[in-house]
């Protein structure tokens, strides 16, 4: 089996180090193996992804020594596939629609952040049917239905990471504790959730192996019932340890001490950002 990986960062702020720790890991596990490594803007954060970003991020690869095989894919560029794909779910009873609060709707759209709780939806609008969907819904999947539809053997996915490494088997209780019923997007805003977007490129580009921060191995789950629902492979999942600050805490994009670009206009060499993560 060819190894295609991809690194796919948002374009709404500066990389830093956990940023090129997770793309060196991964360029160097595609080469290493023969195979691709694929470049991904996840920019489906209209208001804040801007080109410059985009612009610098870039440049901050190519600085690192980092090449990408074929052409930087945009969500951007896909929102309206994404949603059309999304709608295929509706007459199979999967979905139903939601009109609480817009603001948690939206937070429930962006990509997961350590740190920040993931709130599990009690369920207010599941008994609504699809045909009261009104202007500016969001889309619920309604889990219990997308358990049912699945066979329940079949929900595993494959973790080479260091810390969970195995075949995991996704239940139902565990993730009605956990993910509930999510919002995969939101008609007429062209918004759509980081994991649905994530799930259609892994398929459309051929992903083997998604290699990428541990705080994000508590959302696969929902990545591989949405692969399972919408006939999409599932690729091998390597969830790497995350760089942290003095405190032990995540790296954000906040954190403008640890920007790739700061390091560069000190005098930093690719080689010392691959020591300072541990990679050299």
């Amino acid at each position: 089996m060819a190894f295609v990986t991809r690194f796919a960062p948002s374009p709404t702020g500066p990389l830093h180090l956990g940023h090129a720790y997770s793309a060196i890991l991964a360029h160097d596990m595609a080469r290493a193996a023969g195979g691709a490594f694929l470049l991904r803007m996840e920019d489906t954060d209209l208001e804040r992804a801007k080109p410059e970003w985009e612009a610098l991020i870039l440049d901050d690869l190519a600085w690192l020594g980092l090449t990408w095989d074929g052409p930087v894919h945009r969500q951007s560029d896909h929102i309206d596939a994404y949603n059309a794909r999304l709608e295929t779910l509706g007459p199979r009873g999967l979905l139903y629609p939601c009109s609480c609060t817009r603001s948690d709707i939206r937070a429930a759209l962006a990509a997961p952040q350590e740190g920040v709780p993931h709130q599990v939806y009690p369920g207010t609008c599941r008994q609504r049917p699809t045909a009261e969907r009104q202007p500016g819904d969001a889309l619920r999947l309604d889990l219990r239905k997308a358990f049912a539809a699945l066979d329940a053997d079949r929900l595993t996915f494959t973790e080479t990471g260091p810390h969970h490494a195995g075949i995991h088997r996704i239940d139902f209780e565990t993730s009605a504790r956990s993910i509930g019923d999510v919002v995969l997007g939101r008609k007429g805003e062209n918004i759509v959730a980081y994991f649905l977007a994530s799930a259609f490129d892994d398929a459309d580009q051929k992903i083997t192996h998604v290699i990428r921060g541990a705080d994000l191995f508590d959302f696969t789950p929902i990545q591989v019932i949405l692969q399972r629902l919408l006939g999409l492979p599932t690729p091998i999942y390597h969830h790497h340890a995350l760089i942290r600050d003095d405190q032990g805490k995540r790296l954000a994009k906040r954190d403008d001490a640890r920007a790739i670009a700061k390091y560069r206009a000190e005098g930093a060499t690719p080689t010392d950002i691959r020591r300072m993560v541990g990679l050299a």
